[in-house]
């Protein structure tokens, strides 16, 4: 798979979804069987990949590149989603993000069985949706292996305080 090939499908829309924002979409990856698929298949023989008992996929778009890197490595996959979407007993945390705020919840019964995660999102930005999703398994003594995305906004500096190696197949 070429970077410059994946660079190339990936469109901005500025102002969205709020002024000062460039939206970076993803989904002409999606739209594209082959580069999807080759994009996985990278991602996929990272030095985690071995490593990793579970994968944790980001709500909502995480959920697509997480839940495709499972099933190639088969590993298990749990999702952190957005508050008030998961029954049970959860671990729950509020976050900053670039445009506001929001709350992140995993199922404590999931994580349970496993010691050894890697969280997976589609874009790494100002960082507050990933660090959640760390010290919410930080709390439960849980070891995050690495942060994987696909786009990584460099400026905005976000994988500076996470204190986990971020693996990105973008940089912008």
């Amino acid at each position: 798979m070429s970077s410059e090939r994946l660079r190339n499908s990936i469109k901005d829309y500025p102002d969205f979804p709020k002024e000062n924002i460039i939206f970076k979409d993803i989904s002409p990856i999606l739209a594209d069987p082959e580069l999807f698929s080759d994009l996985i298949k990278k991602i996929s023989t990272y030095p985690f990949a071995n490593d990793t008992e579970a994968f944790i996929a980001i709500d909502a778009r995480g959920f697509i590149f997480g839940s495709a890197i499972a099933i190639c490595l088969k590993k298990p996959l749990i999702l952190a989603r957005k508050q008030n979407k998961l029954p049970g007993k959860l671990i729950e945390k509020s976050y900053g993000l670039e445009y506001g705020t929001d709350k992140l919840s995993i199922q404590e019964a999931a994580i349970m069985p496993f010691n050894k995660f890697v969280i997976v999102d589609d874009i790494l930005a100002t960082g507050g949706t990933a660090k959640c999703v760390i010290d919410m398994l930080k709390i439960k003594k849980k070891e995050i292996l690495a942060l994987s995305v696909v786009i990584e906004l460099t400026e905005l500096g976000g994988s500076r305080n996470l204190g986990v190696p971020v693996y990105s197949e973008l940089k912008y």
